[in-house]
């Protein structure tokens, strides 16, 4: 497709929401949202969803199209948002792509990854491993046989470590040479990747005073709520970062001071891994925000012109 879109990427609490509206106003663009856990009906506080006026005031696709208990995956990203480019640019706007998540990211603009097929004994195999070994030693071994991809995969998240040991196990190739080969594919769109650079120490800061406006703007509540509406603590929603470690805190697991410090401890530890995803591709340009908004909206005009 040579449609062009503009993507903007980066850390959480870089800018990039802010970053997205205003050049939207400015280019007569509509907001397609990149973030893996805004996609989710009900889970607003903890995501940093745009607030109701930013969707009154430009049009944001792919906000609240979910249920907290739905599986969202990739594939299911890329097919809504290719129909909302359709139907973007058929209406004569500019299109726009903000968010974290960098699967997504890749996904739309290169396809899935084409990877060996899973299932079978290997990964029945693998499963049996997990539980008999643990996370965390799954994570070992595969920091060891694939330490690119271990890079990029939270020691937790063990469905996408067994994954990355199932493909080398199989194929007995590293899962992220299948990843760096597919990042090479010629694109699905013709983009303008802006990065949001920061300094580490700023960006740690602003997660932090964004945890704490989090917690004044009502999120145990938001959870409590949802807890009570009867979306379940394993809901693919709920394992979102600020939604589990609250769940603990409802729970009785730690103290709500606890809960917080775990919060931003992940979210820094997230922002760490995303701006790993993002730095290894090099057709991203990396650009100060706010300091460089004159820039970079002049690089969007001239890209669309």
């Amino acid at each position: 497709m040579n449609t062009p879109i503009v993507v903007i990427a980066g850390p959480t609490a870089s800018g990039k929401s802010s970053l997205a509206l205003r050049l939207a106003l400015e280019i007569n663009a509509e907001i397609i949202n990149a973030d893996s856990q805004q996609v989710y009906r009900g889970l607003d506080i903890g995501t940093a969803k745009p607030s109701q006026a930013d969707l009154n005031t430009i049009p944001h696709h792919l906000v609240d199209i979910a249920p907290p208990e739905y599986n969202f995956s990739a594939a299911d990203f890329v097919a809504a948002a290719d129909e909302a480019i359709s139907d973007i640019i058929a209406r004569g706007k500019k299109v726009i792509v903000v968010g974290g998540t960098g699967l997504y990211i890749r996904a739309l603009l290169h396809g899935l990854v084409d990877s060996p097929t899973g299932g079978g004994k290997i990964r029945n195999i693998l499963q049996s491993e997990l539980l008999e070994k643990g996370a965390l030693a799954m994570y070992q071994e595969l920091c060891q046989v694939d330490p690119d991809a271990a890079r990029q995969i939270h020691p937790n998240n063990s469905v996408r470590v067994v994954r990355a040991l199932e493909v080398y196990r199989q194929t007995g190739t590293p899962f992220s040479c299948y990843q760096q080969e597919h990042g090479f594919r010629e694109s699905r769109y013709n983009p303008l990747l802006i990065g949001l650079s920061i300094e580490r120490e700023l960006l740690y800061e602003r997660i932090g005073e964004r945890v704490d406006c989090m917690m004044e703007m009502g999120l145990v509540d938001e959870v409590r709520g949802l807890l009570a509406a009867g979306v379940t603590p394993d809901a693919k929603g709920m394992q979102a970062i600020g939604y589990k470690e609250i769940v603990a805190y409802l729970a009785g697991d730690m103290t709500v001071e606890e809960s917080v410090r775990l919060i931003k401890r992940n979210t820094r530890h997230y922002a760490k891994r995303q701006l790993t995803w993002f730095k290894s591709d090099p057709t991203i340009v990396w650009l100060d925000y706010p300091e460089k908004y004159a820039t970079i909206l002049a690089h969007v005009i001239d890209f669309f012109e």
